[in-house]
């Protein structure tokens, strides 16, 4: 008799909010569907738009007769995070996966995430995310370390399968039983469809669960891999300075929940020797006449200045208690966390 663990069954969560990316997410459900192993269903959880409820609704009426896909209305209030906590809650499987609406899974992406779960310790699994220009191809001055300002993985990332402080929300995988340790994703942090780029909600709830959870382990497989949508106007410079701006907001946010010994842990060895290197690299391709040196120099350095200035308005509203309140709690049946007026630090570092 085998000691070996049954694979985990999954369920993939793809929370949606508007018909513009109608293409992308039937797409994206697709590319689910097609997984090898099948998972054992996919939930598509729409954030407050009746109209794509409806039409998802009825596109997907045979498969959801199935138990194969579900359409579920966001249970709590509008935004990314409570989405998820929707999709959560009805989850049924082991592991619950999360996919963007705009991307695309590779056919062994859960065969990937289910290889790191065969050790009992792992609770969290995430995958490598590869962008898929508008334009066909890299701007000339985006430099790779800033990827994650598009959702994708960014240079600095060790590679392989390793461990982390914190996987990458929209390539991830989580234990059910994860959520019942420590709660769902912290609503307020989160995205809000195509409003001020906010995020670091899968940080924030990564430190919480390392704290809760005694010996967890959380992974990313780069083997894992997903392609990501990145439309023309995440291109432009002016959507960088907007979403480095807004992730110094976000970490404040997450400094404010888990303290700023964890919430910054990741990011001094990335400003530190990660962007340092980026600045030479872009320097010297700019003496080699290379194209796009100066520029990716250029934005490494405004990137950092604009994380730091809104880390520092982010942190500085926190200790006025002017900071956008946000709360984490269980994930009820209804999938809707519970909400206080401040973030709750339970089994969080002090």
């Amino acid at each position: 008799m085998s000691d070996r663990p049954a694979p985990p069954r999954f369920s993939v969560v793809i929370c949606v909010y508007t018909e513009e990316r109608w293409g992308d997410i039937l797409a994206a459900v697709d590319s689910v569907r097609k997984q090898s192993p099948a998972p054992l269903e996919t939930l598509l959880v729409v954030d407050h738009n009746e109209r794509l409820l409806d039409r998802l609704t009825e596109e997907y009426a045979d498969a959801r007769r199935d138990g194969e896909v579900r359409v579920l209305a966001n249970a709590g209030p509008r935004g990314l995070s409570a989405g998820r906590n929707t999709g959560i809650a009805a989850a049924r499987g082991d592991v619950v996966a999360f996919l963007d609406d705009d991307a695309v899974a590779e056919h062994d992406w859960l065969h990937h995430f289910a290889a790191g779960y065969t050790d009992p310790a792992v609770v969290a699994v995430g995958g490598r995310t590869l962008p898929a220009w508008a334009s066909g191809r890299r701007p000339v001055w985006f430099p790779e370390e800033f990827d994650w300002v598009v959702g994708c993985t960014y240079r600095g990332l060790p590679p392989g399968r390793v461990r982390v402080r914190n996987v990458l929300g929209g390539n991830a995988s989580f234990r059910r039983s994860a959520f019942d340790a420590a709660g769902g994703f912290a609503t307020g942090i989160g995205r809000d469809g195509d409003r001020r780029p906010l995020g670091c909600e899968e940080t924030e709830l990564c430190i919480r669960l390392a704290n809760a959870v005694p010996g967890a382990v959380l992974l990313i497989d780069d083997r894992a891999v997903i392609h990501h949508k990145v439309p023309a106007v995440r291109e432009r410079f002016a959507y960088f300075r907007t979403r480095v701006y807004a992730e110094g907001l976000s970490k404040a946010l997450v400094a404010q929940s888990v303290g700023a010994g964890k919430g910054l842990e990741s990011e001094r060895r990335y400003t530190s020797r990660v962007l340092p290197a980026g600045v030479l690299r872009g320097v010297r391709d700019a003496l080699l006449g290379r194209p796009g040196g100066a520029g990716r120099a250029g934005a490494i350095v405004t990137g950092v200045a604009l994380a730091a200035a809104g880390y520092a308005l982010g942190t500085l509203r926190a200790r006025r208690g002017r900071s956008p309140a946000f709360s984490w709690g269980p994930i009820t049946p209804e999938g809707v966390p519970r909400e206080t007026g401040a973030p709750e630090k339970k089994g969080a570092a002090a």
